[in-house]
């Protein structure tokens, strides 16, 4: 750290809340705080979607950095030589606050409001940056010229991994493939691409006298319909998010879209416990049961899953 702050490290701390990088808050002799976030090594196994995560992660924090009304932790260094150590890493700003999903159950329901009316507006905004092509971030100019052709692509790369790792799901994978070719005519309405953080739950939200202080983890971010941001999911549903935001409630074809993003996710609660090695039993079972749960949502609200 001495090339970067010029002082020693007094203290490391392991930030145990993130599951894909390994996290450290750091304090320097001086006094200054910092975080440094390390990827997996290499050879880990990872799902499709997961490739490139930290450089991604790094560009988008920045690029929404560049707004200055979005609060997001200033990037220090990235490195992804290894040659220093062997693995990718960088050192971010460390973030005053606690995480909106510790903080929120101490708060009176007028405080959730407020922050969660402020992460609407927060994610709006983010949303706001245009792109040229659909997809992850990480595809580059590879993305694809339609959202219902990006959107196709990421949902067959889950059923992959989970077909590599042998993962079982509520209903034969050839069936849930042509379950979601039937619905990804729907996304023809979403004709523009948005940035999405995508994972932008209470986790990555960062909140300190009634205020969010940061936002982090872009690592999934995407060009996509702003739809998929996860406050639009069955997760939430919060009334102050959505007048934060600037709109009403979701319309008949977009929660078609909206069911077609909650089975993604579902099937990626799923299938990454195969790919992370999870011990604890009690959480594997929920997300076979979510996973189970979720298809029957969806069949439920795309009339089996045919919309024409």
């Amino acid at each position: 750290m001495a090339g970067i702050f010029g002082t020693a490290i007094r203290e490391t701390k392991e930030l145990e809340d993130g599951w894909a990088n390994a996290a450290y808050a750091i304090t320097m002799e001086d006094g200054r705080r910092a975080v440094l976030k390390a990827a997996p090594p290499e050879g880990a196994r990872l799902m499709r979607y997961e490739r490139n995560l930290m450089r991604t992660e790094v560009e988008v924090t920045r690029r929404v950095g560049e707004l200055g009304t979005v609060p997001v932790p200033a990037i220090y260094k990235h490195d992804d030589s290894r040659t220093i150590v062997p693995v990718e890493y960088f050192v971010m700003e460390f973030l005053e606050g606690t995480p909106y999903s510790a903080a929120r159950n101490g708060m009176s329901l007028e405080e959730r409001e407020r922050i969660e009316r402020e992460l609407g507006r927060y994610n709006r905004l983010i949303n706001g940056i245009k792109g040229e092509r659909f997809g992850l971030y990480s595809w580059g100019a590879e993305g694809k010229p339609t959202w219902r052709e990006a959107f196709g692509q990421m949902a067959e790369n889950v059923l992959l991994d989970g077909e590599e790792a042998g993962v079982e799901l509520p209903a034969a994978y050839e069936e849930v493939r042509r379950r979601i070719a039937a619905v990804l005519p729907a996304l023809r309405e979403a004709d523009e691409p948005r940035l999405a953080h995508w994972d932008l739950w209470d986790g990555n939200v960062f909140v300190k006298d009634g205020r969010i202080t940061g936002i982090i983890d872009f690592e999934r971010a995407m060009w996509a319909d702003p739809l998929i941001e996860h406050y639009f999911s069955r997760f939430n549903g919060s009334a102050a998010y959505y007048e934060g935001y600037g709109r009403g409630e979701l319309t008949g074809g977009e929660r078609i879209r909206r069911s077609l993003y909650d089975l993604y996710l579902d099937l990626i609660l799923h299938i990454e416990c195969a790919y992370r090695g999870y011990e604890n039993e009690d959480h594997i079972r929920w997300a076979r049961d979510n996973a189970k749960e979720g298809w029957e949502r969806f069949l439920n609200s795309t009339n089996g899953g045919e919309t024409g």
